[in-house]
């Protein structure tokens, strides 16, 4: 419902479902990722999406063209990316990527928050590494428009 809430100018359709649908299409969006519960530890967390990722890389290989770019958006996306692709050999890895969207927002509000400026205003944020304890949030090349008038921009 968000895909079609955005109301996107080149959205055409949205089909939901359960079933391997993952027949020669030209992009894929891979966000069914299991969310952390309360007591599981992060090593869970991976073991249950390993699985999620590897049936859905396996359905990718067994079903579609090998021109399809896949998008990973579930966290952590960049492991969950790396199982996807793995899990369909003949597939380019150049074709597989994933959006970590989540923490750079997270980056740009906290940077926001102590400069008393909105998100929109902190651009140029970097996260390198994966959703945990690795994850390195890069702000040196980080720029803040200031007081909405002019633009300022400031080096972090």
């Amino acid at each position: 419902m968000e895909l079609q809430d955005y109301t996107l100018p080149l959205l055409k359709d949205v089909i939901a479902t359960e079933e391997v649908s993952f027949k020669n299409l030209d992009v894929v969006f891979l966000v069914a990722s299991m969310q952390r519960r309360e007591g599981m530890e992060r090593k869970d967390l991976l073991k249950a999406n390993v699985k999620i990722f590897k049936s859905q890389g396996a359905a990718l290989e067994k079903y579609n063209k090998k021109s399809v770019k896949v998008t990973v958006v579930g966290n952590p996306a960049n492991t969950n990316c790396l199982t996807a692709s793995k899990s369909a050999p003949s597939m380019p890895k150049e074709n597989f990527s994933c959006l970590t969207c989540l923490d750079h927002n997270r980056a740009k509000a906290q940077i926001a928050l102590q400069l008393d400026v909105t998100a929109n205003d902190v651009i140029n944020v970097i996260i390198w590494g994966n959703h945990s304890l690795t994850q390195y949030p890069d702000v040196n090349h980080a720029k803040v428009k200031l007081q909405g008038k002019e633009v300022v921009f400031m080096k972090f």
